[in-house]
């Protein structure tokens, strides 16, 4: 007789022996989510305050590249998304349900895949992403402090710790399925501060206030094939993910056509903030854009919009990086909990608790630390973003696919697979190197605490 799967544990039947779940995948991922929760979880974990980047991503590539890029980025990581979910879909029918990245590279390209490149990766992507989100969280609020005392005393690291008191709380969240009605605020928070970001742009735009604006390339021919490889980079990094299947681990079983429903929600999101803060942002400030379209918005100190509408979005961003960082930090919670919690006891008993408060609150700390005493990271996460999210999201897909399914080498979905996994491998090694360089042109400036 076989076995069926009750709730995330595929249990035995009759003379088959029970496979039992370690603590991680048994606490942190567990698996009673629908469809739509699903949606919420990915529009979180795609959807963030990094869109708000790309009105400086298109300085370097102009309108035609820049709608250009954001539109096969947007084809790209719903079609490799896809992919993941169709393979994970099928070893789950099979009788082997992946619930984490490691697990399925380990499966299907090996061990050492598993162990020693997918893991780490997948690890380094998502911690630097919830570094990345407590350090923007402190830069925010450090913003709206400014905007009310111009001549305030406060540091930024002071605020990025404010920051991490406040994802020190939302990190305790017993699993990833716990953080549907979180990330459900999270998606309304994304379309409001896009919609906040769009609507402003359009008024300076408009008004005499806003820059004069221009379109044309800044730089030399090398500042301009580097700018271009830096702004594949960031527009590759805002679609990125990197935790697709344990997202989809979330799902109650069958997880069949589910994570297809989850998608088509998030990639509705995308398409109504991506695109609008994108050209609306552009269009305003051109080849002035900044890293934060919201830096935009005031000039010297003076607000060229009023205060309250600066405040109120910088407040949505604020609490939507909270929920993305929360996102983030579960394959750390998840290992965490494999390496110290005993699937034996309950999931509340004091002998779980307790190891998991200190361990995930010690997780955090780092990450705060790290944000204050480097805020400069966003350039280490761009050289993070190179190696680890084309890879993950645009490389590893098709590669699975391919392997998972063989489809003939004559068929188009082989070849579209081999060559998306080879162009983007190459995006992402030049990249890697276009944002190193970008380190070592910034590295003067660089100094621990800084008050940037």
């Amino acid at each position: 007789m076989g076995s069926v799967w009750k709730g995330d544990i595929k249990v035995a039947a009759a003379d088959d022996q029970p496979k039992e779940l370690d603590a991680g995948a048994l606490f942190v991922l567990k698996s009673e989510g629908s469809w739509i929760h699903c949606g919420y979880h990915l529009t979180t974990s795609i959807v963030a305050p990094a869109l708000l980047s790309l009105p400086y991503a298109f300085t370097f590539l102009g309108w035609a590249g820049g709608v250009f890029c954001l539109v096969i980025g947007a084809l790209v990581t719903f079609y490799s998304y896809n992919l993941i979910s169709r393979v994970l879909e099928h070893h789950a029918q099979m009788g082997h349900r992946h619930l984490r990245f490691r697990d399925m590279a380990y499966d299907i390209l090996g061990p050492s895949w598993g162990r020693y490149y997918v893991g780490p990766v997948q690890f380094a992507v998502c911690y630097g992403a919830v570094v990345g989100c407590t350090l923007l969280g402190g830069q925010c609020m450090k913003a709206i402090y400014l905007l009310y005392r111009s001549d305030g005393t406060m540091k930024l690291y002071e605020f990025v710790i404010i920051f991490g008191g406040l994802m020190l709380i939302l990190a305790q969240m017993p699993s990833f399925h716990s953080l549907r009605h979180i990330n459900l605020i999270s998606l309304i928070l994304c379309l409001a501060y896009s919609a906040c970001a769009t609507v402003g742009s359009i008024y300076i735009g408009h008004s005499s206030k806003g820059p004069e604006k221009s379109y044309t390339l800044v730089g030399d021919t090398e500042d301009h094939v580097f700018g271009v490889f830096n702004a594949i980079s960031i527009i590759a990094t805002t679609y990125g993910n990197g935790i697709i299947p344990e997202i989809q681990a979330t799902l109650a079983p069958p997880v069949k056509g589910k994570m297809f429903k989850g998608l088509c929600i998030c990639y509705t999101v995308v398409c109504m903030t991506f695109f609008t803060v994108a050209i609306s942002g552009y269009w305003a400030f051109g080849n002035q854009s900044d890293g934060l379209i919201l830096s935009n918005f005031t000039v010297d100190g003076k607000a060229l919009i009023p205060k309250w509408f600066i405040l109120i979005t910088n407040a949505f961003v604020i609490l939507q990086l909270s929920a993305v960082g929360v996102v983030y930090l579960q394959p750390t919670n998840e290992v965490l909990e494999k390496t110290l919690a005993d699937p034996k006891r309950g999931q509340y008993s004091p002998r779980n608790v307790i190891p998991r408060i200190v361990s995930r609150s010690l997780s955090v700390i780092v990450a705060t630390t790290i944000a204050a005493m480097l805020p400069f990271f966003g350039d280490i996460n761009s050289v993070i973003g190179a190696f680890g999210f084309l890879p993950l999201d645009f490389v590893l897909p098709a590669i699975f696919f391919n392997v998972t399914f063989n489809p003939s080498k004559k068929s188009l979905v082989f070849w579209l697979n081999v060559t998306i996994a080879a162009v983007f491998s190459i995006l992402g090694v030049v990249g890697a190197v276009a944002a190193v360089r970008q380190i070592s042109l910034d590295a003067k400036t660089y100094r621990l605490f800084a008050n940037v």
